[in-house]
């Protein structure tokens, strides 16, 4: 049997809480006690406070209505509650740039420089063409792997000198995409850590620099964020969408955690959609977020 992307990748997340949901389905009423440890278990997929207190707010109503009249019907309405916190927002990747601009943020280890590669690896198979920009300059090795990946995936890529001016790379990369007739600039961008006050001015200044060297740009600033730090991700995202236009969230690793429940946390607090998914290793484990895929991954029977 071919197991869908979702299910593999949210393999750990499921084990985590699935069982432990449907013991209590097994219980006779709702009541205080089993509400209590239904919190519990949504807590310990990394689901937020806010979150959890807001799904079951809407749960009890549902409840108190008559349209919830027992344990064996809260999985699927909770499937439905789940739906609906991610389907808000735009999710669609936007390309109408000629090229192109997007920028990639985040912090070291949240999986930018492969999340640009395996990005510019689904735009080409779509027929676009892309180009990536090596402009984490700070580190030396973020510019080998960007290039390493590049010619993986084939790829052609513009690369900074370590050191260099970050923003005069994504600037040259975008002159490049011109003469080349490539349609989309794919730039990776320093880890910068968020406490690092003048790291993040120079994120805001490859900002800047991207609209100069073509009006309108950056189309896309993707905030990729490690799905195995849960809801520690949120403090630093919430520096970056401050220093950056960010319009959408990239969530990495997430099969390598129980957590995959602060994907609802983090797009709940920060207020944007989550436009993409790493699930795996694989060039081809980024995909996109799709709210009732990625909810029934969570919820599938294992065989």
């Amino acid at each position: 049997m071919t197991v869908r992307p979702f299910e593999a990748g949210l393999a750990k997340t499921r084990g985590s809480f699935l069982s432990r949901l449907r013991d209590l389905a097994l219980q006779e009423r709702l009541d205080e006690s089993y509400w209590h440890e239904f919190e519990a278990v949504l807590i310990a997929t990394d689901l937020s406070v806010s979150v959890v207190d807001e799904i079951v707010r809407r749960l009890r109503e549902r409840e108190a209505s008559f349209k919830l009249n027992g344990p064996q019907q809260v999985e699927g309405a909770l499937r439905e509650e789940l739906v609906a916190l991610l389907s808000t927002g735009d999710r669609a990747l936007h390309l109408d740039g000629s090229p192109a601009v997007v920028l990639l943020v985040g912090v070291n280890g949240s999986g930018k420089t492969t999340t640009a590669a395996k990005l510019a690896r689904r735009l080409a198979a779509a027929g676009r063409k892309p180009l990536l920009a090596a402009a984490d300059t700070f580190r030396a090795a973020a510019i080998e792997q960007l290039e390493t990946w590049a010619a993986r995936v084939k790829i052609p890529v513009v690369s900074g000198t370590p050191g260099g001016d970050p923003a005069a790379v994504v600037f040259d990369a975008i002159q490049a995409a011109r003469t080349r007739g490539a349609d989309v600039v794919l730039a990776d961008t320093a880890g910068r850590l968020h406490t690092k006050e003048n790291l993040m001015a120079e994120l805001t200044k490859v900002v800047r620099v991207a609209g100069r060297a073509r009006e309108g740009a950056p189309d896309e600033v993707l905030l990729v964020l490690d799905g195995t730090t849960g809801q520690n991700a949120i403090p630093q995202a919430r520096t970056f969408t401050a220093a950056a236009r960010v319009t959408g969230l990239v969530v990495t690793k997430l099969d390598g955690t129980a957590k995959g429940g602060a994907v609802f946390s983090v797009a709940r607090e920060l207020g944007l959609p989550v436009k993409f998914l790493g699930i795996g290793e694989g060039m081809d484990d980024l995909v996109p977020m799709d709210p009732e895929p990625f909810v029934d991954g969570m919820f599938a029977r294992d065989a």
